[in-house]
């Protein structure tokens, strides 16, 4: 299971959502970059990165930030704003490794599709849920898909990674949502990332744990409980390797 230490950018500076909803910020630094030399001081080799203000606006806005965080030498899973090819052929092109279709996936199967079969496992589907929904353009619409049918659709059209985003657990520490996490694990093939809801190390225990039942479950995104010293990310590291 790979732990991935999440990095949320809005206007440069390193943030954290509540529910992903813009008017609950918290600021934890005006450098993302540093933060992530943080954790790769700490063993990281991944770290999760979303362009908020591109989640917003349908366009990246913060690239310049990921390649600072790309220079470090380690592996960046972007998202945010991701709608057309142009977009996701630029942030692979300035050091992303593997890029998060959101929004776009849920409106085209063709797009998703093009893009899985150029890009292979560089092209990750973010599925956003709240209450079972599938939540686009930055968590501000719900849809009426539900998650399991559209991550269903995904990976039958051949796309190998899978972030599954409980909304109502996002920013809450209140511990991840397992019964839906295990739910998607059991309806896809393809690898899934857990996120949402994180809050202590016995969370990333527990979805550890999971792992063990489920082959395909490859990792598990942390942001707020790592900010506020809730999970230290070399003790997560450590659960992770030992499997």
């Amino acid at each position: 299971m790979t732990i991935y230490p999440a990095i949320d950018i809005k206007g440069g500076r390193c943030v954290r959502l509540t529910q992903g909803r813009a008017d609950q910020e918290t600021v934890y630094s005006d450098n993302p970059a540093e933060v992530a030399a943080e954790f790769k001081k700490a063993g990281a080799t991944w770290v999760h990165v979303v362009d908020l203000d591109g989640a917003f606006s349908g366009e990246s806005q913060n690239l310049g930030v990921v390649r600072a965080i790309a220079a470090l030498g380690l592996k960046v899973q972007l998202g945010g704003g991701m709608r057309n090819r142009l977009a996701v052929e630029r942030a692979l092109g300035i050091g992303a490794t593997r890029v998060v279709i959101g929004t776009r996936a849920a409106e085209s199967e063709a797009f998703v599709a093009e893009l899985a079969h150029v890009f292979a496992d560089r092209i990750a589907v973010g599925i956003d849920a709240k209450n079972g929904q599938v939540a686009v353009k930055g968590w501000v619409n719900t849809t009426n898909q539900t998650a399991l049918a559209l991550a269903q659709r995904m990976d039958a059209i051949g796309v190998r990674t899978l972030i599954y985003t409980d909304i109502g657990t996002d920013g809450m520490l209140t511990g991840p949502n397992l019964a839906a996490q295990e739910a998607m694990l059991k309806a896809v093939k393809c690898g899934v990332i857990a996120s949402g809801g994180v809050s202590q190390q016995s969370d990333v225990d527990r979805l550890n744990t999971l792992g063990k039942r489920y082959s395909n479950l490859d990792g598990v995104i942390i942001g707020k409980a790592i900010y506020e010293k809730r999970v230290d990310v070399a003790e997560a590291l450590k659960t992770a390797a030992a499997g």
